[in-house]
């Protein structure tokens, strides 16, 4: 019986840390076969460990093509969040990318790190690879491997941590926060926030998304009385539950069946913390959850 090919038994892992480097699916999907393509023409004799031999390859790619997406994010128009991962939450195994570390609040996390640095926080902390190993990878000491590290924790800080929260919590919240979003319900809306959230709404200058991240209750509340009384939020949108990032999320539909938005809550101690709002349509058709039909 033959053996799985290396390339195939870790390419989920590739494709995690490729994507946790540049928070974004295609261009992970990308670098993942650019290192088959090296992998095809490598002395496989010569190859002592071919995990690590790819790793080196995909973290090595993801870096460099980092440096010329960071470029083309700086004139995005709006707010930039991360590609995010959406699956069916019945079938939460099927995403094809090893990544259930990484969060929507990691990813924006990140991005406050040079690529290096933010290589090394993935390799050590989401993928728990050694610092010697992360060291070759990179081509520096282990010791300046473990001063980028620490540096980098101390930029990102706690924000990119999961926190335990209860399923039931999460739903209730969510639905709260939709129904008194469609209402325009200034009252609802207030309460179910924590004074200080904040909304990120990710439009690319396609869609009617507001293009700066709106900060305090009061504000977020204002906005959505306005989209409501304007009509520029859409009646009846369907809302089904999806997973994004390993965590609760909805997946919005137009009566007509089109994608709306997906959005994603972060909560805490029973308010609504963090909005993220999905909504540029370019992105929509690599955001099909994974293991539906």
């Amino acid at each position: 019986m033959r053996s799985e090919d290396p390339f195939s038994a870790c390419r989920r892992r590739l494709l995690g840390i490729a994507y946790a480097i540049l928070g974004e699916g295609g261009e992970a999907e990308d670098v993942v076969q650019d290192a088959w393509v090296r992998w095809q023409g490598a002395d496989r004799v010569a190859v002592a460990n071919a995990e690590g031999f790819l790793v080196t390859v995909v973290t090595r790619l993801a870096i460099d093509r980092l440096r010329s997406a960071r470029a083309r994010r700086e004139t995005y128009v709006g707010t930039w969040l991360p590609e995010p991962l959406v699956a069916d939450p019945d079938d939460p195994e099927s995403l094809t990318i090893e990544a259930e570390e990484v969060s929507l609040a990691l990813l924006c996390a990140l991005e406050r790190l040079n690529p290096v640095e933010r290589a090394v926080l993935v390799l050590r902390d989401v993928f728990d690879i050694d610092y010697a190993e992360i060291a070759d990878v990179i081509g520096v000491s282990p010791a300046n491997t473990r001063q980028l590290a620490v540096r980098a924790r101390g930029h990102v800080g706690d924000e990119g941590r999961r926190r335990p929260v209860d399923a039931d919590e999460q739903m209730r919240l969510t639905g709260a926060f939709l129904l008194a979003a469609g209402e325009g319900d200034v009252d609802a809306l207030r309460e179910v926030l924590v004074a200080d959230a904040v909304q990120h709404s990710d439009g690319g200058g396609k869609a009617l998304a507001a293009r700066r991240s709106i900060h305090g209750a009061a504000k977020i509340a204002g906005f959505y009385a306005t989209v409501v009384r304007t009509g520029r939020l859409p009646r009846n949108l369907v809302a089904r539950p999806v997973t994004v990032n390993g965590e609760f999320g909805v997946w919005l539909d137009e009566p007509s069946g089109s994608l709306f938005a997906i959005t994603a809550l972060e909560v805490a101690d029973g308010r609504v913390t963090t909005i993220r709002n999905f909504m540029n349509p370019d992105r929509f058709e690599r955001l099909r959850p994974q293991g539906r039909g």
